[in-house]
């Protein structure tokens, strides 16, 4: 992998990545997403067809530098998410970086769908609802090790969800999807950072970076550029 912007490198070791996508101490939400080059998220309804092993290492090293993974309950179940262990590839390159070796998850979804039972239905992963998804289930996943919070009433509200995760320790704040919690975040304004991994593929179909049109155009400003094997690894700052 080498670097095109801010200024020119030759080959980046995988070692020097993190410094590459650290961010400043403090209150941040980054997005990361993989897109072909006519937008689309998936092939056949998932994101790994669009990977390379160059998207995987830098999937990784956001992984490591995060406080915590913010994803809509449609993605988390589509891509078959599963606890973060100490033991994992992610586990130990956390530990190396002197990060806590666990990752949790937080679970984006206005019915509270994870169900007790499921993969991520258990400590430390947490559940980000609203005060009209099933009390029951709501209950039901509390007392499997969920943490539960409870942010707006009808719809799950982004930035009280933010400070609510950020009163946890968790500041740094990595989604990775769908594209409708995407759009509900740009809309929402809460936005910092946007590691859009472009593909050289073109792909068709419905699935696409954002469904349906924003509030008002965003613009991105691009801070990094890196590239390997045609693969282009950008980061936007946004706002």
């Amino acid at each position: 992998m080498r670097r095109l912007l801010p200024t020119p490198a030759g080959d980046l070791r995988d070692d020097e990545l993190p410094d590459h996508y650290r961010l400043p101490p403090g209150r941040a939400l980054r997005v990361n997403f993989v897109a072909s080059l006519d937008g689309a998220v998936t092939v056949e309804g998932v994101s790994e067809g669009l990977g390379s092993p160059g998207d995987r290492r830098v999937f990784q090293v956001l992984r490591s530098l995060a406080d915590v993974v913010l994803v809509g309950h449609g993605t988390a179940a589509g891509e078959g998410y599963r606890p973060v262990a100490a033991d994992s590839t992610v586990g130990r390159l956390r530990a190396a970086l002197g990060r806590p070796a666990e990752l949790p998850i937080a679970v984006v979804s206005r019915r509270a769908s994870l169900a007790p039972g499921d993969r991520l239905a258990a400590a430390p992963t947490l559940l980000v609802t609203c005060a009209t998804a099933d009390p029951g289930r709501r209950a039901a996943l509390a007392a499997a090790g969920v943490t539960v919070l409870v942010c707006g009433e009808d719809d799950v509200d982004l930035p009280l969800a933010l400070d609510r995760l950020a009163d946890l320790g968790h500041e740094q704040v990595l989604c990775e999807g769908g594209p409708a919690l995407l759009a509900s975040a740009l809309a929402a304004g809460v936005v910092d950072e946007l590691d859009l991994t472009v593909a050289p593929a073109l792909v068709g179909g419905q699935s696409r970076l954002l469904p349906s049109a924003l509030p008002a155009v965003v613009r991105p400003r691009l801070v990094q550029l890196l590239e390997e094997d045609g693969v282009l690894f950008t980061r936007y700052a946004i706002g």
